[in-house]
């Protein structure tokens, strides 16, 4: 079958996609640099007060809230793109956007394997086939209940926590996330590629085998799964086509969101800097919850200035670069880990465990503003597709029909990225 043209595109996701970019730069960059479990027995990795100024800066504003965007966004672009495929090809629109999902799920289980286990494609593609196949008929009303359902998880699995991890079970969590922290950097600050991807794949199957850490893999999911919910439901309420009649009720929800992102960051912050221990607690389940709530709200708060900013002309030409960027967030989120691993790993430059957080943060705005902005800017006066995007497209479709959909003049102005 034929590809089917890309959609007309719409300037504002282009702008969301792209500053999700930096930020889940930003969020990713200690993942790249030094191993988290060094801190599994509540200590300080780096206990300077500029790198523990920026790691709660980082917290507070940006762990959790981009990659949450971009789930978001998948979940409209679901709508968008999955409805219009119904409308011009309905015999085949299921299958081919399942396909489409099988092409990302592959390119996500490459990048976490032979690259970086922080990979969140293959996340967003298993969720992804479960709205193919359950919730694209869910009513709105169902919708809603699923989304109060994903809320109310932090507080259940907390209080279960209380029941699970007994002292001696956190004694042995301690043990076992010291030594994966060692082999972490072994393998990443010492050894070679192979190595890396080996430690790839060992920190993958404990995520996904380990019952305790798939636990822990299981709420990213329903955290992802949230957002993703609401882009579902913002899609088929045609939110973003209809922003200007919306205008009085983004104003109101943006401040209200901020409000509430501001003071549930600054509590988890204050909360999980006071209360290291290693175990459950009360005040830490609290922090927690407060974690849970900030994440949404300051996405939120984020999407909704930059909505409201990208309606006006001068602040339009201002946030080109990020539409540049966001035109091909594919290949721009894959090689955030290309770059990084290269900077960081024993097999490129060898900077693992050198830089911390306040420099991490420094490096992280350099390589976005430095290199992918202006990379982004010189592809997208000449091509339509970013690289990656281009290859996923022929892997959908195939490539006489990708080329086809390409030339095509809907092309010129079709949406494209992480959906």
């Amino acid at each position: 079958m034929a590809a089917l043209p890309n959609p007309e595109r719409l300037p504002t996701l282009d702008i969301l996609r792209g500053f999700a970019l930096m930020g889940i730069l930003i969020m990713n960059m200690p993942g790249f640099s030094y191993s988290g479990y060094t801190e599994a027995d509540g200590s300080f990795h780096w206990p300077g007060a500029a790198d523990q100024l920026a790691e709660q800066v980082r917290d507070a504003l940006f762990s959790g809230k981009f990659n949450s965007m971009f789930s978001l966004l998948f979940g409209i672009g679901f709508t968008i793109q999955y409805t219009r495929m119904q409308q011009q090809d309905p015999l085949h629109a299921t299958g081919l956007y399942v396909r489409r999902l099988l092409v990302l799920l592959v390119i996500g289980l490459l990048h976490a394997t032979l690259l970086w286990t922080g990979d969140v494609l293959h996340v967003y593609a298993l969720l992804g086939l479960l709205l193919v196949f359950g919730l694209r008929r869910l009513s709105d009303r169902g919708v809603l209940l699923l989304m109060a359902l994903c809320l109310l998880y932090p507080l259940a699995s907390g209080l279960l926590r209380f029941v699970v991890y007994t002292p001696e079970v956190v004694a042995l969590r301690v043990q076992q996330d010291l030594a994966f922290g060692a082999s972490n950097n072994a393998a990443f600050g010492a050894g070679s590629y192979a190595d890396a991807v080996q430690e790839n794949l060992r920190m993958m199957w404990r995520d996904y085998t380990d019952p305790l850490s798939a636990w822990g893999t299981f709420g990213w999911y329903v955290s992802m799964a949230f957002t993703m919910l609401v882009g579902l439901l913002a899609g088929r309420r045609r939110w973003v086509q209809r922003i200007p009649e919306l205008m009085p009720r983004i104003r109101r929800l943006m401040w209200w969101a901020l409000a509430v992102g501001l003071v549930c960051g600054a509590a988890f912050s204050l909360i999980f800097a006071l209360n290291r221990a290693p175990g459950p607690s009360p005040i830490k389940l609290l922090g927690s919850l407060c974690y849970n709530l900030s994440r949404p709200a300051m996405m939120i708060f984020y999407v909704l200035l930059i909505v409201r900013l990208a309606q006006l002309p001068a602040w339009q030409r201002l946030l080109a670069p990020f539409a540049a960027a966001g035109r091909m967030p594919l290949t721009n989120y894959l090689m955030q880990t290309l770059l990084c691993t290269t900077l960081f790993y024993h097999w490129g430059f060898g900077l693992w465990d050198r830089v911390g957080p306040a420099w991490g943060f420094v490096l992280s705005l350099g390589l976005f503003f430095g290199v992918q902005v202006p990379l982004s800017l010189w592809w997208t006066r000449r091509y339509t597709r970013g690289p990656l995007e281009a290859l996923w497209a022929r892997l959908t479709y195939g490539r006489k029909a990708a080329a086809e959909a390409e030339a095509s003049p809907a092309a010129a102005g079709g949406s494209s990225g992480i959906r």
